[in-house]
């Protein structure tokens, strides 16, 4: 009935396109939260996300004079082949802009639903930019990912779906990046449940909504986090920040961690694999449950899609450990003595198993180590940081340390003899041939490389750390702002330890 209502209220036709996704029990989050788990299966869709929603309920409500002249979108994934199977369903010309950097088989998926393509800029905003000029030279109707009334009400029949699956759910769990989603599912629950709670999700570092929300009006993020590229929104939209403010209860954030470790519990539940952006939900429901101290409660996440390519499953692996809290880093200083290590090993590691281990010579007095070690508990951990200090070990903690688990992990070397004035960043690059070469020459040859590490991803951005001799910094930063490109200043403690 709570379907039926909203369909009637929003004229929606999205079920021709669409399937009402499955709402199913997750019985080892259950246990382990001490609740009802249950995971809404939007990944399951034929397009593999809920995009389609929105986009259809957009398309098919245009007047046939704007069906006419065909559509028009900018994105690098969900959103295109949503559009796209909409457009190809009701017969309509669709034109979508994707940027350089996407990755083939995402560009493939796109063209397969019958939509010219067309590759521009490194990254969304670009491609957008390049996008409104094109609407506007062609006529074409320009279809929004999330800021649009009809799109946002075409996601809610997500939130109208789980009423009608779920009767007694209290709590649901969305991710957020436009808005878009949350919005629509905030919209259309309130509405007929004003007693359940809606949760939104977002990365640590792509928090747009929440700052946002905070702030009482629209900020604008100076940067944002690419691992979660489906929800790598610097803005929110108008129409969904008014109804977040009006409908949302609490916004949250996730680290990458923990949405490593919620793709591998999705996996463990359903043996399907979600894209980064499609475990912000139930990552955010586990963080959630255990703070506020939830039982027996009904909580629902949103799986929201699982468009992602296979190379990045490496990278996610090797942080899923770290995000369920089984595995902890750590510099350790050790005497640079035969023995030293082998006592190490006795004497603290013990039963612990030992996930990774760097080390590299670099003064005679003294060593240091990079160190990963499975854990059981917190309290193991304790108990492990406690066996250091008890035998004299100098130690600290990097689990936590992002330019460690990125970097630092993956390289060799030491406090380079010879470099002077170095200035370290962070800086993303595109993931696209010819990006490196470009990068340099509008830096010119001024200033000298004293470090680089870039290791790829399989996703649409790459983050490279490099470092520069550089007694200026204003005027290297000057410089690297000028090559468009995002960067960061390196302060990190894994920094001072090893680089």
């Amino acid at each position: 009935m709570a379907r039926k209502t909203v369909v009637q209220t929003l004229m929606t036709r999205i079920y021709e396109v669409a399937v009402e996704s499955p709402l199913e029990l997750a019985a080892q989050l259950s246990t382990t939260t001490h609740n009802l788990v249950y995971l809404k299966r939007e990944d399951t869709q034929s397009v593999h996300s809920f995009k389609l929603r929105g986009a259809y309920n957009k398309i098919v409500q245009l007047s046939a004079t704007e069906q006419a002249m065909g559509v028009i979108a900018a994105s690098a994934g969900n959103h295109a082949q949503g559009v796209a199977l909409a457009a190809q369903k009701l017969g309509i010309s669709s034109l979508i802009v994707m940027p350089r950097t996407t990755p083939e088989i995402k560009v493939t998926a796109v063209r397969g639903y019958g939509a010219e393509v067309l590759q521009a800029g490194d990254n969304y905003s670009e491609a957008a930019d390049f996008c409104a000029g094109l609407a506007a030279e062609t006529g074409r109707i320009f279809i929004h990912p999330f800021d649009d009334p009809l799109v946002i009400a075409g996601q809610g029949t997500v939130g109208a779906e789980i009423l009608e699956q779920l009767p007694k759910v209290t709590h649901i769990f969305v991710p957020v990046g436009g808005g878009g989603l949350l919005a629509g599912i905030a919209q259309s629950v309130k509405e007929l449940g004003p007693d359940i709670k809606i949760i939104g999700v977002e990365p640590t570092d792509s928090n747009a909504m929440q700052a946002s929300l905070k702030a009482n009006k629209r900020v604008i993020l100076p940067h944002v986090g690419i691992f979660a590229d489906g929800v790598a929104v610097k803005q929110v939209g108008e129409h969904t920040f008014r109804l977040a403010q009006k409908y949302v209860d609490e916004v949250i954030t996730v680290t990458t961690d923990q949405t490593c470790a919620a793709i591998k519990a999705i996996f463990e539940e359903t043996r399907s694999i979600v894209e980064p952006a499609g475990a912000l939900a139930a990552a955010g429901l586990q963080a959630y449950a255990k703070t506020h101290k939830l039982a027996d409660q009904h909580l629902v996440a949103i799986c929201s899609g699982a468009n992602m390519t296979f190379e990045r499953l490496q990278f996610i692996a090797e942080r899923t450990l770290l995000g369920s809290g089984r595995e902890t880093l750590f510099a350790v200083a050790i005497p640079e003595r035969p023995g030293a290590l082998q006592h190490f090993c006795q004497q603290v590691v013990g039963s612990h198993g030992i996930t990774e281990f760097n080390y590299r010579l670099h003064k005679r007095a003294e060593a240091q180590i990079f160190v990963g070690i499975s854990v059981s508990s917190p309290a193991d951990k304790a108990r492990f940081t406690k066996s250091m200090t008890k035998h004299g070990y100098q130690f600290t903690d990097l689990t936590d340390d992002d330019l460690a688990k990125e970097h630092i992990r993956h390289m060799i070397g030491g406090h380079s003899p010879v470099a002077k004035n170095e200035q370290l960043y962070e800086i993303n690059f595109p993931e696209r041939p010819g990006a490196l070469a470009e990068f340099l020459q509008s830096l010119g040859n001024r200033y000298n490389i004293s470090l680089f590490h870039y290791r790829g991803q399989g996703a649409d951005i790459a983050r490279i750390l490099i470092a520069f001799e550089a007694p200026n910094p204003n005027n290297l930063e000057e410089m690297l702002t000028k090559t468009t490109y995002d960067f960061t200043i390196v302060k990190s403690r894994a920094s001072h330890i090893f680089l």
